[in-house]
């Protein structure tokens, strides 16, 4: 079965590494993966500042992109949100867009979600060679409330044999929140801030978490702070063995 990957705008970007993991553990679950060329941003950040015109020109290219697909799966909470919860609104007016999309929304899926609910992935243990002292890990906020993420990567981590000592408020945000961190930057410094002493709490020598925005920014601010042993990984990265 056909795989689209919606390879997002700050993995392409920032850390095409990722993308790299994320394809080797669908390919290793049996599925044939495609990364459509053209695709562009699912949307968000313009859904979010009240852009509905720009968001639905966005919305349209990537049900045209992906439609074809088997499946389509996100490594990212936030854009796998958007795709899968907020398209409808875009396309409310639209009836036709409204019965393709309808058509593609239940075969989107976050990465873990993807590689326990349909992959029935097996993760080999001792895959994370940088595990000693176990991990703990990062809830954001897209991928837990709109996706229902929050079993499936500890449930991966485990067959990894990766453990993960949980840390305080793990379901809190981080700050990021797109277009948030740059309006209101007092806050989402507060914000971040309590997330690393979490972090630091935990015991952990790393942090893992399924979505770029939280990992960038939760990054820079254990750096900016003096934290240079702390690492900030991907999921995908632990998973693959690539961290």
């Amino acid at each position: 079965m056909r795989v689209g990957l919606f390879v997002t705008c700050l993995i392409d970007l920032m850390r095409p590494e990722i993308g790299f993991s994320v394809i080797k553990l669908i390919e290793q679950a049996g599925f044939e993966v495609v990364v459509p060329p053209a695709q562009t941003c699912c949307g968000q950040p313009a859904y979010n500042s009240g852009e509905r015109r720009l968001a639905r020109d966005l919305a349209e290219k990537t049900l045209r992109e992906f439609e074809q697909f088997d499946y389509v799966v996100v490594p990212s909470g936030s854009c796998g949100g958007m795709i899968r919860a907020h398209y409808g609104d875009l396309f409310r007016d639209d009836p036709e867009l409204m019965n393709r999309y309808g058509r593609l929304q239940p075969r989107v899926f976050e990465l873990t979600d993807f590689l326990v609910t349909v992959a029935h992935a097996r993760i080999e243990p001792g895959v994370f060679k940088g595990g000693e002292g176990g991990v703990t890990y990062h809830d954001s906020c897209s991928g837990l409330r709109e996706l229902g993420v929050k079993a499936q990567p500890r449930a991966l981590l485990a067959q990894a044999g990766v453990p993960v000592a949980e840390m305080k408020g793990c379901e809190h945000c981080c700050g990021f929140g797109g277009t948030f961190a740059v309006k209101y930057g007092d806050i989402s410094t507060a914000i971040v801030d309590e997330k690393c002493a979490n972090i630091k709490e935990s015991g952990a020598h790393a942090v893992v978490l399924g979505d770029l925005g939280c990992m960038l920014n939760i990054e820079g601010r254990l750096r900016r702070t003096g934290d240079t042993a702390t690492r900030v990984l991907h999921i995908a990265q632990v998973l693959a063995g690539d961290a």
